[in-house]
């Protein structure tokens, strides 16, 4: 985990610089609660997946990250905003900040992939000059490693080359931190390995601290740094991928002798 050094009394400590801090949120849906006391801090640069099962709040938690949920209680900080005490100026801000790759990739299909890349960069950036449009729609998909998809559309992409685009769409503004949701969910195990190497290619090209939602144990395995395991709702679990894998957890133990 890379480390921030600091000058202090002709000595240097070093502390890690938080990018993420989660403090006893709790997210209910009418009488079903859904998130119960999460805690959780991510650090620069840093793979967080957080693990669990279907119904177990992994999307909810994600949502909340990027403020399309209100957590009922507790706090969210990323980067150097507070989450619960933010106007729609600054979560305008930070969302430039945070990529986030849907479960669906979330391509307009009436658009090319070309046209879904430019889409942030006018709306976001104001960018509208055709030359530097196409460079950076280019260097996006190179990034991926789809370039010759440029002129086609969502429907002509497979289940794979879908949730590749849709990161190339959300790296192209270059974001600190890069949220995925469920991003091997409905594919093969190939592809879902090409797509776990991605994870990690953009994280080393782009430096960014990632959060992973997943129930897929083996892009737990490959892209993780720490483990949360969300259980009944609650972060309870926490460590390593190899620290979790040795919890006598009973739903945990489903998990990694599946």
């Amino acid at each position: 985990m890379p480390n921030t050094a600091v000058e202090n009394d002709n000595t240097i400590s070093i502390h890690p610089k938080k990018m993420i801090e989660i403090i006893d949120v709790c997210k209910s849906f009418d009488e079903r609660q859904i998130l119960k006391n999460i805690n959780l801090t991510v650090y620069d640069k840093e793979n967080l997946v957080v693990l669990g099962r279907s119904g177990t709040g992994k999307s909810v938690l994600i949502k909340c990250m990027v403020g399309l949920l209100t957590p009922d209680s507790g706090s969210i900080k990323i980067l150097d905003y507070n989450l619960t005490a933010i106007n729609k100026e600054e979560l305008n801000e930070l969302r430039l900040q945070v990529g986030f790759s849907f479960q669906g990739s979330a391509l307009y299909d009436s658009m090319s992939v070309k046209e879904n890349l430019e889409f942030p960069l006018k709306r976001n950036l104001a960018i509208y000059e055709r030359q530097k449009l196409h460079e950076l729609v280019i260097a996006a998909l190179q990034d991926v490693g789809l370039e010759h998809t440029l002129n086609l559309y969502p429907a002509e992409l497979s289940g794979g080359m879908k949730k590749r685009i849709g990161i190339a769409r959300t790296l192209i503004l270059n974001p600190k931190i890069m949220l995925y949701d469920e991003p091997t969910s409905g594919l093969d195990p190939i592809t879902s390995g090409e797509i776990n190497e991605l994870i990690l290619k953009v994280r080393e090209k782009y430096n960014t601290t990632s959060v992973i939602i997943t129930h897929d144990i083996s892009c737990a395995r490959e892209v993780s740094d720490k483990v949360v395991a969300l259980v009944n709702g609650e972060s309870t679990l926490q460590g390593t991928f190899d620290e979790l894998k040795k919890s006598e957890n009973s739903e945990l133990k489903q998990f990694f002798n599946y």
